[in-house]
């Protein structure tokens, strides 16, 4: 009897992904080549490898879902959002806490938002998981580099077309006021928006499984988010469906230690490690039954 087996994609987008320039296409506007906003090393090898094993295991893939990082362009980890005491728009990659605002050394540039912020600020920090991060714009919601990598979307389209399924697409951080790395929910929930509480539903969904393979970038971030609010939500006997497949995943620049430690943690808790090699026999497998 054929087993039900789910890939889980975190966020495979354009943006994330170090693209040659042959996959980078012409901006009709400035004539030059569109380019990553927040490219991750070894992505694009991720990528492929992570369409190579939908193509090549198809018939043992049970459903797909598709995580996507959607934002707006103003954005609280954006640096459309904040100014610096001088300013001046604050620089991407730098970290922003409650007592830099409060000590004036941030501000948003709407000082309306000021009490809002604050109190995200506080709620963030008083989780313990991260601290404010200024990102680059990206993930902006109906531009080339929301949309997911190429070859990734060939290969789920051919699933589609040969499963007669359609891919499952959770689309996490379209509210502005707070981070969500993780497709289960926002790191501080907001109580009058739906989209960043618990995604219950995805985590049925998986649960039904009777194994999650977990792919996708970073693995430093919204791998590593999503993983652990998995984990959070199962119950002690489910965690060992879950494969994190490592070659199919890298890790943001500087953020290797966090990573790393991140793979350790999940091993620690049941959590299976593979490779793409290693979940082929089993998908191939599975096809037959």
């Amino acid at each position: 009897m054929k087993r039900n087996f789910h890939m889980l994609i975190i966020d495979p987008q354009n943006d994330f992904c170090d693209l040659p320039a042959s996959y980078l296409p012409i901006d009709p506007l400035t004539g030059r080549p569109l380019a990553p906003a927040l490219p991750v090393a070894g992505a694009h090898a991720d990528m492929l490898r992570v369409a190579d094993l939908i193509d090549r295991g198809l018939g043992g893939l049970s459903g797909i879902s598709v995580t996507l990082d959607s934002h707006q362009r103003l954005d609280v980890a954006h640096p459309t959002f904040w100014m610096d005491a001088e300013k001046k728009a604050a620089h991407p990659f730098t970290q922003i806490t409650a007592a830099d605002v409060r000590d004036g050394k941030f501000a948003p540039r709407d000082a309306k938002a000021l009490p809002r912020v604050l109190a995200y600020l506080d709620a963030l920090e008083a989780a313990g998981r991260y601290t404010l991060m200024v990102w680059p714009v990206h993930c902006e919601i109906g531009s080339w580099g929301h949309n997911v990598h190429a070859d990734v979307r060939a290969a789920y389209n051919r699933w589609e077309d040969g499963a007669l399924g359609i891919v499952n697409k959770v689309v996490k951080g379209t509210n502005p006021w707070t981070e969500h790395y993780s497709a289960i929910q926002a790191e501080v929930p907001d109580e009058e928006d739906e989209s960043t509480q618990l995604n219950r539903g995805l985590i049925d969904l998986l649960a039904q499984a009777d194994r999650v393979y977990i792919a996708g970038e970073a693995g430093s971030h919204c791998v590593k988010a999503t993983t652990e609010h998995i984990v959070a939500n199962f119950d002690r006997a489910s965690v060992s469906k879950l494969v994190l497949v490592r070659d199919c995943m890298s890790a943001v620049t500087g953020f290797d230690v966090q990573y790393q430690g991140f793979v350790q943690d999940m091993a620690a808790r049941g959590v299976q490690i593979a490779q793409a090699a290693d979940v082929l026999p089993e998908l191939l497998a599975n096809a037959n039954r």
